[in-house]
Protein backbone atom coordinates (compact mmCIF):
# COMPACT_ATOMS: atom_id res chain seq x y z
CA UNK A 1 0.00 0.00 0.00
CA UNK A 2 1.30 3.41 -1.04
CA UNK A 3 1.93 6.14 2.08
CA UNK A 4 0.26 8.97 1.27
CA UNK A 5 2.39 12.10 0.14
CA UNK A 6 3.69 14.60 2.73
CA UNK A 7 2.80 17.94 1.65
CA UNK A 8 5.92 20.37 1.06
CA UNK A 9 6.91 21.97 3.76
CA UNK A 10 5.50 26.05 3.31
CA UNK A 11 7.35 28.77 2.51
CA UNK A 12 9.36 31.38 4.58
CA UNK A 13 6.24 33.51 3.33
CA UNK A 14 3.59 31.65 4.57
CA UNK A 15 4.93 30.88 7.61
CA UNK A 16 5.72 33.98 8.56
CA UNK A 17 2.36 35.15 7.66
CA UNK A 18 1.05 32.02 10.14
CA UNK A 19 3.18 33.24 12.94
CA UNK A 20 2.17 36.85 12.96
CA UNK A 21 -1.11 35.47 12.98
CA UNK A 22 -0.18 33.12 16.38
CA UNK A 23 1.24 36.14 17.55
CA UNK A 24 -2.06 38.21 17.07
CA UNK A 25 -3.83 35.58 18.58
CA UNK A 26 -2.08 35.24 21.85
CA UNK A 27 -1.28 38.64 22.28
CA UNK A 28 -5.64 39.63 22.40
CA UNK A 29 -5.34 36.79 25.88
CA UNK A 30 -8.83 35.11 24.47
CA UNK A 31 -7.83 31.55 24.27
CA UNK A 32 -8.10 28.95 26.78
CA UNK A 33 -4.98 27.82 28.59
CA UNK A 34 -5.04 24.68 26.09
CA UNK A 35 -5.14 26.93 23.24
CA UNK A 36 -2.41 29.00 23.96
CA UNK A 37 -0.37 26.05 24.39
CA UNK A 38 -1.00 24.61 21.25
CA UNK A 39 -0.63 28.10 19.32
CA UNK A 40 2.14 28.99 21.46
CA UNK A 41 3.78 25.32 20.03
CA UNK A 42 2.98 25.74 16.71
CA UNK A 43 4.51 29.41 16.86
CA UNK A 44 8.01 27.69 17.48
CA UNK A 45 7.24 25.24 14.63
CA UNK A 46 7.08 28.10 12.37
CA UNK A 47 9.36 29.79 13.93
CA UNK A 48 12.26 27.22 13.46
CA UNK A 49 10.86 26.88 9.70
CA UNK A 50 11.67 30.85 9.13
CA UNK A 51 15.11 30.39 11.05
CA UNK A 52 16.05 27.24 8.59
CA UNK A 53 14.94 29.08 5.47
CA UNK A 54 16.73 32.77 6.31
CA UNK A 55 20.21 30.34 7.27
CA UNK A 56 20.07 28.69 4.12
CA UNK A 57 19.64 32.02 1.95
CA UNK A 58 22.48 33.40 4.43
CA UNK A 59 24.67 30.48 3.30
CA UNK A 60 23.36 30.92 -0.65
CA UNK A 61 24.42 35.02 -0.26
CA UNK A 62 27.72 33.96 0.82
CA UNK A 63 28.79 31.76 -1.52
CA UNK A 64 27.83 34.08 -4.25
CA UNK A 65 29.40 36.70 -2.52
CA UNK A 66 32.79 35.10 -1.77
CA UNK A 67 35.37 37.52 -2.96
CA UNK A 68 38.40 35.35 -3.20
CA UNK A 69 39.79 35.25 -7.05
CA UNK A 70 40.34 31.40 -6.08
CA UNK A 71 36.92 30.91 -5.12
CA UNK A 72 35.88 27.21 -6.42
CA UNK A 73 31.69 27.32 -6.67
CA UNK A 74 30.43 25.09 -4.20
CA UNK A 75 27.59 22.55 -4.58
CA UNK A 76 24.54 23.72 -2.16
CA UNK A 77 22.79 21.07 -0.69
CA UNK A 78 19.74 22.75 1.18
CA UNK A 79 18.91 19.85 3.53
CA UNK A 80 22.14 19.97 5.60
Amino acid sequence: MKQPKTPPPPSFEQSLTELEAVVDALEKGEMTLEDSLAAFERGIGLTRVCRQALETAEQRVRILTDARPDAEPEPFDAHD
